[in-house]
């Protein structure tokens, strides 16, 4: 929560817009000063300690012009909250630590943003690893793993710095380095000169054992795991079958793996898993083929074993007590990402799609229909293709063979992917082999189609329904979605690939009752550097698309709603408080 403290009333109604912007924000905790910056200063003087324990303390000028983090800018997160803030008050944030100003990462909060852990140093340590870092001399950052962490230190990366993906590639690298970045699941001892480790959290500990097996194994199970290489801060979750879900054992490993969670799966989630070392007897006593190996491999996602099961035994008491460990590591494994590339112009895609066009090693687009400008933000390296010449099974086949390296695959498809996208047949084809794929959404033809026009497609008490559909060409329509049944609405229709059939067209929305002079829009490559949009009446439509020449990237689009600035929107009518207060603005 926020603790405010002002010096007047100004102050105090700064403090309540303040507030009342950021109430929802659960994550915020720190003192916000809203007055002079030497008053903030004395009266908070008591409070200075050193940068890991002090309070975030943002200071406030009573008028919202300037912004200043006074206290823990980085590890508290005051200098986050002063940007907050400044846009609320529409003031400037005075942002003063180095790493901000000069656009480099922020080492002390980098883990706690990326959900990783970090080796533990002391602040004069991490201090000296900072300023090397901020002072820009020669850094190593070897990534031997990838998640959305490792990725945007890859598109961020400052120019002092060199990638390594293998530790043993900077380790062979003949120029000198002041300063290693980690980021690794693994344990290394050989690294050279100042080093800070971040361990991503990508690794499953699947365990099985004996009923009420002994708590001292747990700190005897962490060792094996560093005797194999593998850092135990690395690890995310434990895992076992439910029946064990009370064992002392995996108390204690969650005691003393603070950031982990557990996992306990059911007998028939376990053996529906392949695993390498199956076992009749464990069979007989849980159900299924193997616990430990089997947990590990459900709870990572696309995820490899990577430590199969080890057996083990401790001596306590003089009784020999039995247990098994297995790790499986997330993987980096092939996923298609289907992205809809907005209408035409290169600026409309979403921010996520632009994001997976830069990371694609294989962008796979409908160039019949996308602008290849859309694709000139692509990495070096990666492999840019036009489906125009390919057949489904050779779209699936270059597809396929990116993805069974590991490779992130765009496929681009014009507008929004799902309206007209035919990405159906690829999805049968992505889950008959099991592939990973997702869908970016885009921003469809028609909402260019509205946008270009400047128009409203619902009107109030007139049209409040917008129906997107195409004529029948060669591809047969349904029974009751035929143009004349649905012309019967007179709502805002949205025609797409159907210029080549206008005369069609036109009679069927005539016969279905639309009047000649129905508003029409022939909308040729929306948002595209050589857009062409041509109004008119329905009688004349036929008229408009053959005498300009508009072929398969055209929207037609019919309604009164085309132009229309009658009807009053009841959003802004006086009843609705939240946009019109009565009394005060009246």
């Amino acid at each position: 929560m926020i603790k405010f403290e002002t010096i007047n009333e100004a102050g105090k109604r700064l403090a309540d817009l303040i507030q009342k912007e950021l109430k929802d924000d659960a994550s915020i905790n720190a003192i916000v000063f809203i007055g002079a910056l030497g008053i903030c200063v004395r009266r908070l003087a008591n409070l200075i300690n050193d940068k890991y324990t002090d309070p975030a303390v943002v200071c406030v000028d009573t008028t919202g012009k300037f912004v200043i983090p006074v206290l823990s800018g980085h590890v508290g997160g005051a200098n986050d909250l002063a940007r907050k803030i400044a846009l609320i008050t529409g003031g400037e944030a005075i942002i003063t630590t180095q790493s901000d100003n000069a656009g480099l990462w922020a080492l002390d909060t980098l883990a706690n943003k990326n959900g990783w852990s970090v080796s533990p140093l002391s602040h004069e340590e991490m201090n000296k690893i900072i300023a090397t870092f901020v002072n820009k001399e020669a850094t190593a950052l070897v990534l031997e793993v990838e998640d959305d962490g490792t990725r945007e230190l890859e598109r961020t990366c400052p120019t002092h710095v060199e990638i390594f993906h293998r530790m043993e590639d900077y380790l062979m690298s003949p120029q000198p380095f002041e300063l290693l970045i980690l980021v690794s699941p693994y344990i290394h001892e050989k690294t050279n000169g100042k080093t800070i480790q971040y361990y991503p959290k990508c690794l499953h500990l699947g365990v099985g054992c004996q009923k009420l097996a002994p708590t001292e194994i747990a700190p005897e199970l962490l060792q094996e795991i560093k005797a194999l290489g593998y850092a135990p801060e690395a690890i995310s979750t434990i895992d076992s079958i439910e029946l064990k879900k009370d064992e002392p054992l995996l108390a204690e490993l969650a005691k003393l793996l603070p950031l982990t969670r557990e996992n306990f799966f059911s007998a028939e989630e376990l053996s529906s898993t392949l695993i390498p070392n199956p076992s009749e007897k464990v069979f007989e006593v849980t159900g299924c083929y193997g616990v430990a190996e089997a947990a590990a491999l459900v709870a990572s996602t696309h995820g490899k074993l990577v430590v199969e099961k080890q057996k083990r035994s401790i001596t306590l008491n003089n009784k020999s007590l039995h247990y098994t460990f297995a790790i499986a590591q997330d993987w980096k494994s092939g996923h298609i990402e289907i992205v809809g590339a907005g209408p035409g112009d290169p600026d409309l895609v979403s921010v996520r799609g632009r994001k997976f066009l830069e990371r694609a090693d294989l962008i796979l687009y409908a160039g019949s229909l996308v602008p290849r400008e859309l694709t000139y933000c692509a990495k070096p390296g990666a492999t840019v293709r036009s489906s125009a010449d390919l057949n489904l099974e050779e779209q699936f086949e270059l597809m396929k063979t990116f993805y069974d390296k590991g490779k992130l695959i765009v496929r681009l498809h014009t507008g929004d992917p799902c309206i007209y996208g035919a990405i159906q047949e690829q999805m049968a084809f992505f889950d008959q082999y099991n592939m990973s794929y997702h869908i970016t959404p885009g921003i469809s033809s028609f909402l260019a189609a509205a946008a270009e026009l400047r128009s409203q497609f619902t009107i109030p008490e007139k049209c409040q329904t917008i129906i997107l559909t195409r004529g029948e060409g060669r591809t047969p329509m349904p029974e009751k979605e035929k143009l004349h049944l649905l012309a019967q609405h007179q709502s805002t229709m949205c025609i797409f690939l159907s210029a080549s059939i206008v005369d069609q067209v036109q009679q069927e929305l005539l016969d279905g009752g639309y009047p000649p002079e129905t508003p029409v829009a022939a909308c040729y490559k929306l948002t595209w550097k050589d857009e062409r949009i041509y109004r008119g009446q329905l009688k004349d439509l036929a008229q408009i698309i053959k005498e300009n020449k508009l072929t398969l990237t055209t929207m037609i689009v019919v309604g009164d709603a085309i132009d229309n600035r009658k009807g009053l929107s009841k959003l802004y009518d006086g009843h609705f408080t939240h946009l019109f207060r009565k009394g005060k603005d009246e």
